[in-house]
Order: C-alpha cells, then structure tokens, then sequence
C-alpha cells in the first residue's frame, strides 16, 4: 500500500494511494464503519491499518492526488536519523572508505517539508547541496535487535532529500547545524509499506536539477544495508515507531567538486526512486 499524509482546503486528512486516485480517511470510515483515529502515526502503527488492509480490495477510491498537497508522511518523528558516506560511489568521489558503523547526523524534525513544497533556503547560504536518499520508517519499538528482526520491524520507505549546506559544514567541521534548516528534508511524497519492495537494495534513484541528470544511481551501492543498518543503530539507542531513518546518498552531490553548481534560487529538484514516487521541489532563497 501507498499512504500519503494529505491537506486540502487547510484541512488535514491521510489515506491510501493508487496511481492517480486517492481514498481519504473519511471515505475508509464511511465505507468500512471502522472509526479509524485521525493521527496518521496511530492509524498506521496502533493495529489499524492491519485492519483496513483485510478490506482494502472492497474499498472504493473516489478522489485525485492532483487535488490535495502532499505533506511529509509522518509528523513528529521522535528521531530523523541520517547516514554519511555510505554509498561505495559516494565514497569514492570523496577519497573516502566507506565507515563500517554507521555516521550519523540526527536532523531535527523541523526540517521535515512536503513532496512539491519550496525548500527555502536563508540568503547567508552560499553553498546549497543536494541529496537523494532512500529512506525506511521504524514500525515497531525496538533496541538490541538482530538484522532478521530488522527487516520485520521496518514499515515502509520514501524517498528524502537531506538537503545540506556545505559552506555552513565546512566551517563547522560536523554536519547538524548544516543539515538542520527548516525544510531540509522534503520527504514522500508518500510510505510505500515494506511488502510492496520485495529488495530494498536494488532500486534505482535520480536526481535533477532543472531538467538535468546530476545522481545516477542505485540502491545497490550502499555499503551498510538496510538491515545491517537498523540493527547496529538499535543497539546504540532505541528504536521507536515512526522513527525516519535515511540511509545515505550516492555520488553526484557538489561537495568538494572545484567544478561545483551549488542551488540557486528557483532551481527545480527532481528526486525518484523506483515504486517509491518523485519529489519535486523548488529552491526559494529568503
């Protein structure tokens, strides 16, 4: 299943997605007679929507995508979780090895900003980057667990650019206050749940700016799996449901480059991977 955190007309809702239609959480309560509650993060991780799914092949969609704003998935995640360097090309590019325990930022949950919303940018920014990044969503609360438990524990993924400031990272030798802006972390556009991607490591993710290819690339690349991943976490802190982990980005970002095009104003960012949708997103700087 596909779900989308959705408003329309400054009305906040949810609901299933397919292709072009939607089914909001009031057309499931009128066709079904479950009063599913209004938080998308009980719906999804308290047992309702393993309910709905027994009756999702009689539910009718009746309303368009085109129709509503697509908002980040999951609000007030508890952790947004990021890993550096972990993509083999990424590496690479950088004159860098791969680390074998996972470097992570923890992005604050203000950074999080919808599929098609402006990223908006503070004018002291001089060196606006890119980066497209599959990332999973914790479905169940957990610590110490093994990486066969991981892969049970991990509700679905979306796509999230971990937009960064390099001129900000540069100077502050780490990564938080760079990657830290309010709305560096469009996300979405919607949860693809775990079932539906049968290999999470083999995927393909691009991205462009203005039209143009600048990350080619494929889940496959990564050094740490996706499994891997949430397993050696959960044994540093615990792991809660609607926890974001992203899980680092392939090469083709500008860091270090003397050739590089950092984002300007009004540049468009196409982002997609594979069955899991687009983010299109436009640079404002302010």
């Amino acid at each position: 299943m596909k779900i989308a955190r959705l408003l329309r007309e400054s009305m906040e809702t949810y609901g299933f997605v397919n292709e072009e239609k939607v089914l909001t959480r009031e057309s499931i309560i009128a066709q079904t007679g479950i009063p599913i509650p209004q938080s998308i993060k009980d719906f999804l991780f308290d047992g309702w929507y393993d309910e709905i799914k027994q009756k999702s092949s009689q539910l009718n969609y009746h309303d368009k995508v085109s129709d509503f704003k697509l908002l980040p998935p999951i609000p007030n995640p508890s952790k947004i979780i990021c890993l550096a360097f972990n993509y083999k090309d990424h590496a690479k590019e950088q004159n860098l090895i791969p680390p074998d325990e996972p470097a992570i930022i923890i992005k604050p949950r203000s950074t999080l900003n919808g599929a098609t919303s402006d990223i908006v940018c503070p004018s002291f920014v001089s060196k606006l980057d890119y980066e497209i990044e599959l990332a999973l969503i914790i479905g169940k609360d957990c610590k110490n667990i093994s990486e066969e438990e991981a892969k049970k524990i991990i509700f679905g993924y979306m796509i999230l650019n971990d937009a960064s400031a390099r001129d900000i990272q540069a100077k502050d030798k780490q990564f938080t206050r760079a990657k830290g802006f309010d709305t560096f972390a469009p996300c979405g556009p919607w949860i693809t749940t775990a079932d539906e991607i049968s290999d999470p490591q083999n995927l393909k993710m691009m991205t462009k700016v203005n039209g143009t290819i600048r990350q080619n690339s494929s889940t496959s690349n990564m050094h740490l799996k996706v499994a891997s991943i949430v397993s050696i976490l959960s044994r540093v802190m615990t792991l809660e449901k609607g926890d974001i982990i992203s899980t680092g980005t392939p090469a083709g970002v500008m860091l270090n480059k003397p050739d590089a095009v950092f984002l300007k104003n009004g540049d468009k960012i196409e982002m997609e991977i594979e069955r899991l949708g687009k983010l299109e997103n436009t640079i404002k700087f302010v």
